[in-house]
């Protein structure tokens, strides 16, 4: 029977056959283990020198790292095995004898791996972020669906920015020019007040210089609109999107978990309700743990969040933002106009905004007062406009950074690792 690793526990006590890898191995005089995976997942296989043919434990002890093969052999539960299974191998078929492969189990740098990415994301580590990655976008896509939500793809090309141009990447489209998109915002509220409410999924740009932890040039970003919905509903539908998600990564990617020591204490407090403060509350707050350096209408830091999320241990919303810190788009509280109805989610452990969001401006006057104030051409923003002028409607949306989700959930010091090739300050390669 031909199967999978991850299938394995369906064929106990019975003979089946893997395509695989060898990922590792070690031998004795009467034993040799081979460490399989196929890219469902990892399993060990046994090899006793008395129960098989001379030929073939000779092969297994002789084989390279990562030489393709088909291996055969009967399936047992092992408790101590982290899948709950091995293979007692009794065939092995060689497809392709792989030859120094350049990424041993020794110790290597971090530039050294990251020129070999193509290769590094075949390790146990590397697979266990890439599956949780994964586990994040289907529990999106189940999310959204559940909840009545329609897909919708944004353009990569824009002739616009719905924050500037100061951060995005210039190109020629044909004799005009366009920018690659830093944000599928604008054309989700498009899509929201046509089918109520949507999300966009996909890749965006920033051409910040940041070198942070935090920072891709190139990520992936979820962005919900939704028509008639203010800004406390839309916290409640963050809240419960982050609360799906974890509970989602905790049930289906234990393996994952382990195999990172990702401690699941810190999963299991990602549930709603979260906290809410004000930035003027947090502004308090942070007084009153010595950031003395900080001032009303300042923009918060990597510490300053890092010490707000702490003080909840678990995620926590800081809304009310001053209007100077934030995009032309975002309704004025009422009764305050020096503060906009926004919020941003910040993650406990030091991972920081993990989602902006806020109500955006449905009033056709004020938006294009807003689009003067901050210097901006009224001829390239007409079609957004227009969204003001034919039936407009309350509406929220956010955006949630996939990669900073990744780290956060996995545990992982750099964003690097939760994409499958990283674009980096410094890297453009492979």
């Amino acid at each position: 029977m031909k199967t999978t690793i991850a299938q394995v526990g369906r064929y106990v006590n019975e003979e089946v056959t893997i395509g695989a890898w060898i990922a590792g191995k070690r031998s004795s005089g009467k034993i040799a283990f081979l460490q399989l995976r196929d890219g469902t997942g990892f399993i060990q296989g046994v090899i006793v020198k008395a129960e098989v043919e001379e030929e073939l434990f000779q092969a297994a002890k002789g084989i390279t790292q990562e030489s393709s093969v088909y291996v055969s052999g009967t399936v047992r539960e092992d408790d101590r095995a982290p899948s709950g299974f091995e293979l007692a191998v009794t065939g092995l078929e060689i497809i392709h004898e792989a030859k120094e492969y350049p990424i041993t189990p020794k110790e290597h740098g971090t530039e050294f791996l990251m020129d070999h990415r193509h290769l590094w994301l075949r390790s146990k580590r590397q697979h266990a972020v890439m599956k949780i990655r994964n586990e994040i976008i289907r529990a999106t896509y189940d999310f959204f669906f559940e909840n009545g939500f329609t897909k919708l793809d944004s353009p990569i090309l824009t002739g616009s920015s719905p924050e500037g141009t100061s951060e995005l990447f210039h190109t020629k489209y044909f004799d005009e020019d366009a920018y690659l998109s830093q944000s599928g915002q604008l054309y989700a509220e498009a899509g929201a007040m046509a089918f109520g409410r949507v999300f966009t999924f996909g890749p965006t740009f920033r051409a910040e210089k940041s070198k942070t932890r935090r920072h891709l040039i190139e990520f992936w970003m979820i962005e919900p609109e939704m028509a008639f919905v203010e800004h406390e509903e839309s916290l409640d539908i963050q809240e419960n999107y982050v609360a799906f998600m974890a509970k989602c990564v905790r049930e289906n990617c234990q393996l994952e978990l382990k195999q990172l020591d990702r401690d699941g204490s810190k999963l299991e407090a990602i549930e709603a309700p979260f906290p809410r403060i004000t930035y003027d509350e947090a502004l308090t707050l942070l007084k009153e743990k010595g950031f003395d350096d900080v001032e009303w209408g300042d923009d918060f830091g990597a510490p300053h969040e890092t010490a707000l999320a702490e003080h909840y241990d678990k995620p926590v919303f800081i809304t009310h933002y001053p209007k100077s810190l934030k995009p032309f788009y975002m309704q004025p509280a009422k009764g305050r106009d020096d503060v906009v109805l926004c919020a941003d989610l910040i993650a406990p452990e030091g991972y920081g905004e993990i989602i902006g969001g806020s109500e955006r401006i449905h009033d056709y006057d004020l938006l294009k007062a807003e689009i003067k104030a901050h210097n901006l051409s009224l001829d390239t923003y007409q079609w957004y406009l227009d969204l003001r002028k034919y039936g407009s409607v309350p509406h929220s949306g956010f955006g949630l950074g996939l990669e900073r989700t990744v780290a956060w959930f996995a545990g992982i010091d750099h964003v690097r690792e939760t994409i499958g090739f990283p674009r980096l300050l410094n890297r453009l390669y492979p």
